[in-house]
């Protein structure tokens, strides 16, 4: 069975995700952003992991589209995080390559299916 890049990348994603959560509560004693930036980036995973196992096609879409509106959200709080001098511009950055990443995947993938059911 190939491997399936989404999957693989979204669960990476998260767990960096996760890292730097415990980071902002642990270190920067942030607890309301940090909560909304590790339900967010862990949200779009467990999407992805939804949409593997979609009741129909149009479900599999729905469920990325999901996805790919968390990772929307979760640029979102990286920028704010930054922004705000909680997380260093570089650590922002490399998290935000990899959303910008997921999002370009999640978006040719829901493009082609969506060409196919049409």
């Amino acid at each position: 069975m190939a491997e399936n890049i989404i999957q693989k990348k979204s669960f990476e994603f998260a767990i960096q995700v996760v890292e730097t959560y415990k980071y902002l509560v642990d270190e920067k004693r942030e607890y309301v952003l940090s909560k909304q930036l590790l339900r967010s980036g862990t949200s779009i995973g467990a999407n992805v992991s939804e949409a593997a196992r979609g009741q129909s096609t149009k479900d599999f879409i729905h469920k990325l589209q999901i996805s790919r509106k968390e990772a929307n959200e979760t640029l979102y709080w990286l920028n704010l995080l930054e922004a705000t001098d909680f997380i260093q511009q570089e650590d922002s950055q490399k998290l935000t390559k990899q959303c910008d990443e997921l999002l370009r995947i999640l978006t040719a993938i829901i493009k082609t299916t969506e060409l196919k059911l049409s």
